[in-house]
């Protein structure tokens, strides 16, 4: 099953993109200039396509992702400012 909905983030709107799979879901939060994805995305992806891209692990649901802590960021994620051990939800708001 995908479920998508609007997440507010202090009163900032990203996409939420959730995807049902046997083990773990995979989880996205999608802003204008960029997206938070969980422990399925790839780093190295995001930099070859020259992506806005941070990542969090561990998560569940999108409120996870938002308390969760960055472990990884894309090369242009860090140019905005988005560097580990920040937590997903100042992430987010980088990228609404």
């Amino acid at each position: 099953m995908i479920t998508i909905e609007l997440v507010d983030v202090d009163g900032l709107r990203v996409m939420g993109i959730k995807v049902e799979l046997t083990h773990a879901p995979v989880l996205l939060l999608v802003g204008k200039k960029g997206f938070v994805g969980c422990g399925y995305f790839s780093v190295e992806t995001a930099n070859k396509l020259g992506d806005v891209m941070a990542i969090v692990s561990g998560v569940s649901t999108f409120e996870d992702m938002l308390n969760a802590t960055i472990i990884s960021t894309s090369e242009k994620a860090q140019e905005m400012g988005i560097v580990t051990g920040m937590k997903g939800k100042d992430a987010v708001k980088l990228l609404a």
